[in-house]
C-alpha cells in the first residue's frame, strides 16, 4: 500500500540522511547524559537540570526520526556499532569543566544543525513537506537552546548586536 505519493527510490537520499541524524541524536544524547552525570561545580544544579531537560528533549527526537523513516517506509538504523561510525558528533572525555561542557554541547548543536539542513535539502529535492515540516521545528527549537547556552558562556557585561534603524 502506497500512501505516500512519493516514489521509494526518491526517498533513499532522505531516509539515509534522516539515518545519520538518527545516528548524530543518539551520541549527542549519550554526551548530555554523561554530563548531566559528571558535572560539578558552582553551577551544578542549573547545569545538571538543563543536561537532563536536553537529553530528554534528544530522547523524543531519536523516537520521531525513527518514526519518520518508518513513515517513509523504511528501517532506521538501530545498532549503537552503526551510530558511532555514521555521526559525525563524536564521543568525549566525561569529566571537563561545566563551561567546556557548554561549549562542547554548542559545538554539537552546530554539527546537528549542519545534519538538519541536508536532510531539509534531500527533503526538498523531492518535495517532502512532512520531513522538512519536523526539521523546520527541530532547527527552530535547537537554536533557542544554543542561543540560551551562549548566552550563559557570556560575560554579563557583554552585548548584543544592536538594531539598525533605518528611517
Amino acid at each position: 500500500m502506497s500512501y505516500l505519493n512519493m516514489n521509494d527510490e526518491e526517498l533513499i537520499p532522505v531516509v539515509v540522511e534522516l539515518n545519520v541524524l538518527l545516528a548524530d541524536y543518539h551520541v549527542y544524547y549519550q554526551k548530555l547524559r554523561s554530563k548531566h552525570w559528571n558535572i560539578i561545580g558552582k553551577n551544578f544544579f542549573d547545569l545538571h537540570e538543563q543536561f537532563e531537560d536536553m537529553y530528554n528533549d534528544a530522547k523524543v527526537k531519536i523516537d520521531e526520526i525513527a518514526e519518520r523513516v518508518l513513515t517513509l517506509r523504511y528501517h532506521p538504523m538501530s545498532k549503537l556499532e552503526d551510530y558511532l561510525k555514521t555521526s559525525s558528533i563524536l564521543e568525549d572525555a566525561p569529566m571537563k569543566t561545566d563551561e567546556d561542557m557548554v561549549i562542547e554541547t554548542l559545538k554539537d548543536h552546530k554539527l546537528l544543525l549542519v545534519q538538519m539542513g541536508k536532510v531539509i535539502e534531500k527533503a526538498e529535492a523531492i518535495s517532502d513537506e512532512g520531513t522538512i515540516d519536523l526539521m523546520g521545528a527541530y532547527i527552530r527549537e535547537l537554536e533557542k537552546t544554543s542561543w540560551m547556552l551562549n548566552a550563559w558562556t557570556k560575560k554579563t557585561s557583554g552585548s548584543l548586536k544592536e538594531t539598525v534603524v533605518e528611517a
